[in-house]
């Protein structure tokens, strides 16, 4: 049975677009206005409102108000539960492809 863990699932669903990793990479060397990020992304305004309006949402990014601007900055959230599911996918890859080199080393001595 598929477990649906919303926080999960908004963090991968926010992270799947380049543009918005290339946001969140932005982001960590300095806050931005969304205006410079659209014309640093070479996109429309709306465009990079939509793609920071999914960051903030998974709440990656945190956007506030400052005078005519938007800015935004690295959100509150960090990538924990998705390092974790991560970690615990590559632990059970790694363990299928120990069992795998094992079968193959014990059926290559048969032969």
């Amino acid at each position: 049975m598929v477990q649906y863990q919303p926080a999960l699932d908004s963090a991968f669903g926010a992270l799947a677009d380049p543009t918005r990793r290339g946001v969140l990479a932005r982001l960590g060397r300095s806050d931005a206005a969304i205006g410079e990020l659209a014309r640093s992304f070479r996109m429309t305004l709306t465009g990079m409102q939509k793609h920071v309006r999914v960051l903030e949402d998974a709440g990656l990014v945190a956007t506030k108000k400052v005078g005519r601007e938007r800015r935004c900055t690295l959100g509150p959230r960090r990538l924990d539960e998705a390092t974790a599911w991560i970690e615990d996918y590559r632990r059970t890859v790694e363990a299928r492809l120990d069992r795998l080199e094992a079968f193959l080393e014990r059926t290559k001595e048969e032969k």
